[in-house]
């Protein structure tokens, strides 16, 4: 079976929710629908960032790591190189 690590970001705030699925477009209806908690929290949410992993173990071991503080930077540095820069 296979496992969706997704990141979403607050277009709005910037806060960023890091979160494992085995069904990626149900997840976002829920998020979009505020039926879950982060959906609730973080309106106007974008996905930055998504891996399939083979295993739920080896996506939520990912997880843990996308929310430690190693793993925040990692995806700074992953929005920093891959989003078109603004401004004029």
């Amino acid at each position: 079976m296979s496992v969706t690590l997704y990141v979403l970001r607050c277009k709005r705030t910037g806060k960023r929710y890091v979160g494992i699925t085995n069904n990626l477009p149900r997840r976002l209806r829920e998020h979009a629908s505020a039926k879950t908690k982060a959906g609730q929290l973080l309106r106007d949410l974008e996905v930055v960032h998504t891996e399939e992993c083979d295993r739920y173990v080896t996506a939520r071991i990912r997880e843990r790591y996308l929310k430690s503080g190693q793993g925040r930077e990692w995806l700074d540095e992953v929005e920093r190189t891959s989003w078109p820069a603004s401004g004029g």
